[in-house]
């Protein structure tokens, strides 16, 4: 019936959103949350509501890293988008759009059917799609595609994003990281980790790995490994791709080309030209 799909849609589109939000998880009872409750198996909303789930471990190791400045920064993961661009006025007239994060833009799509929407790209920063990796220059308005099975992503120019594997829960480690390195500014970005499961972060039992991108010379720097936790890894393989204006790569694709680095805890940098 067209009531059954437009519940579907709709939860379905929560559950993305959800996807970008510091807590995620389907409260409610009669009917159940999971996605097949939602949905049978090879449905087209339980299959998104799957890719969502599997993404949202896949950034794990950048979403913790938030949580850990939050703890040691007074960080705020979820916030608007005055807070990052304060001299553009219009995202003043931003309602639904938000930073996840430094790096992420996130463009909500809650009414049924809607298939499209507006998205701004804040003045002072050029942007990728989440995606796809096309490039798109800041300061502008457009109206972008938004098929059942995605909403709007985008990350901003000069981030620096880890990601790791499909994982079934967040007690699997994810030491193996592949780092996307968005071209078109200088960048940084702090990965935490601690043994994430104790308060031992509370007393300085946790690490932080410095990682620049200088877009002078082309170069990623890992920084010397601050602090330690039980169980920290001695060595780690690190993954680096490069996108840039020229050859756009999102997260759903394979990337062709990629620099594989083993990570020892000391001071490396990295040529990506």
């Amino acid at each position: 019936s067209e009531d059954l799909n437009e519940w579907r849609e709709l939860n379905l589109r929560w559950h993305q959103f959800g996807a970008f939000v510091p807590l995620f998880r389907s409260h409610g009872q009669y009917p159940y949350r999971e996605p097949w409750h939602i949905a049978p198996k090879g449905h087209p909303v339980y299959e998104a509501m799957l890719y969502y789930n599997r993404l949202r471990y896949r950034l794990m190791p950048y979403i913790y890293t938030l949580a850990g400045h939050c703890y040691l920064n007074d960080y705020t993961i979820m916030r608007p988008l005055m807070m990052d661009f304060g001299d553009d006025t219009q995202v003043l007239n931003c309602n639904d759009q938000y930073a996840f994060g430094p790096s992420l833009m996130v463009c909500p799509v809650y009414t049924y059917k809607a298939r499209q929407r507006r998205v701004y790209f804040p003045e002072g920063s050029d942007w990728y799609d989440f995606y796809t990796g096309a490039y798109i220059q800041g300061g502008q308005t457009l109206t972008v595609d938004a098929p059942v099975d995605r909403i709007p992503v985008y990350v901003k120019a000069g981030s620096i994003l880890p990601v790791g594997a499909v994982i079934e829960h967040t007690q699997q480690p994810q030491h193996n990281l592949t780092l996307y390195v968005y071209a078109g500014r200088d960048g940084h970005f702090s990965l935490y980790e601690d043994d994430g499961t104790t308060y031992g972060y509370e007393k300085g039992a946790y690490t932080l790995l410095p990682i620049s991108w200088n877009e002078a010379t082309a170069t990623l720097s890992l920084g010397k490994l601050m602090g330690s936790y039980p169980g920290a890894p001695a060595e780690r393989d690190l993954t680096i791709v490069l996108v840039n204006s020229l050859n756009g790569l999102g997260l759903d694709e394979i990337p062709e080309r990629s620099v594989s680095v083993r990570y020892r805890g000391e001071a490396m940098t990295i040529p990506l030209r």
